[in-house]
């Protein structure tokens, strides 16, 4: 029951970061959201772990869950807002998927389990298909924002490299008494991708040049939720799951998490649902059961 309600939070919650991520950026720039989101959990994370009296300051422990927390958490999104200057949204939902495929090219210790199966090879690649299918009009109609779509899109194939090693080391780097992928572990790695957003807001002038009398409610509800559900349970959920199943199952969340904003965005936000991308749903599920089904 544990394994489900962990990917019930990296499938469904994450998946309903984007529309949440989307409402605060309406009043905060991406390195303040970042900086307050991962820091506030961080420091709350860390607190909880005090009251159960887990080992937290650890020099081993601070060090290897900084490396994951800047190569997982600061990498990839600031990749992904640099991304976003020069390609459509779209283009960037679709790349940032391949993050499953990484993982699987990556995972050295696993090729053996992963590449004997061509059902599951299949899987992982039908499933990038599908969330192209999601985004294909989208990307057809709108184009490249600038005239530089090439750069945004080997930045974001570099955000998808670095999320894939930083889930690898966070499996397969610590020992178990460093503690890299629990509770604390997780903690210092929100902590430490704050501290790095924070650095580079106060270089970009994001915290003075925040109009903070001027934010709205709803962008404070927003954070609330990413700080609590985003980061507290889901990011805590995934880094266990790493743990204790195989990381190319864990890594299909890339395709569930589409999947999760285009209904909520058709829910929410009254955005339409195309015959096409309902085939690229039932493509993205039918993947992900083949995935999850062959690491039984």
């Amino acid at each position: 029951m544990t394994v489900v309600i962990a990917y019930f939070l990296i499938y469904v919650v994450w998946g309903s970061t984007y529309f949440f991520i989307g409402v605060c950026l309406r009043d905060l720039p991406p390195f303040v959201l970042g900086a307050v989101r991962f820091s506030v959990a961080g420091l709350a994370l860390l607190a909880f772990c005090k009251r159960r009296g887990e080992r937290l300051f650890s020099k081993r422990l601070i060090l290897k869950s900084a490396v994951c927390g800047i190569v997982l958490l600061f990498i990839d999104q600031a990749v992904i807002m640099f991304a976003q200057q020069f390609v459509s949204s779209s283009l960037v939902a679709i790349v940032a998927s391949s993050t499953a495929v990484w993982i699987m090219l990556l995972d050295v210790p696993a090729w053996k389990r992963n590449f004997r199966s061509p059902a599951t090879v299949a899987g992982m690649l039908s499933g990038f298909v599908g969330v192209a299918l999601l985004y294909v009009e989208q990307v057809l109609s709108e184009g490249r924002q600038t005239g530089h779509g090439e750069y945004g899109v080997l930045l974001l194939v570099g955000g998808c490299v670095s999320w894939a090693l930083g889930t690898l080391y966070s499996k397969y780097g610590s020992s178990a008494e460093e503690n890299v992928g629990g509770l604390a572990g997780s903690a210092w790695q929100m902590v430490a991708a704050g501290v790095v957003f924070g650095l580079c807001a106060c270089a970009t002038d994001g915290f003075t040049g925040t109009a903070w009398a001027s934010v709205r409610v709803s962008t404070w509800l927003s954070l609330a939720y990413l700080i609590t559900f985003g980061s507290l349970m889901a990011y805590t959920a995934y880094v266990w799951l790493l743990k204790v199943r195989p990381a190319s199952e864990v890594a299909t969340h890339a395709y569930v998490n589409p999947v999760v904003a285009v209904v909520l965005g058709a829910g929410l936000g009254g955005e339409r649902v195309t015959a096409v991308q309902l085939v690229g749903l039932v493509v993205i599920l039918l993947s992900v059961m083949s995935v999850n089904k062959r690491n039984k």
